[in-house]
């Protein structure tokens, strides 16, 4: 997970690092019924996932806010 020297908890990853991190933690059956986007939910894969959220800022702040809440989850069990 992220460097803790800094409060935001985005910095230094990377989108490849985020989705393959929730993919490990959520599976991406899961992942695609907590952020109903194609790419998670019909034939996923990292490099489908990482072109379409590249180009869709919409798509990328859910994913991006997801893995924020997954972090303060695991901070606090």
């Amino acid at each position: 997970m992220p460097d803790q020297s800094s409060k935001d908890p985005l910095h230094g990853m990377t989108l490849e690092k985020i989705i393959k991190n929730l993919v490990e933690y959520y599976g991406w059956e899961e992942l695609g019924k907590r952020v109903k986007i194609d790419c998670f939910n019909f034939d996923p894969s990292l490099s489908s996932s990482l072109k379409f959220l590249r180009h869709t800022p919409w798509a990328r702040e859910k994913v991006e806010q997801l893995y924020v809440r997954t972090l303060k989850q695991e901070q606090s069990d």
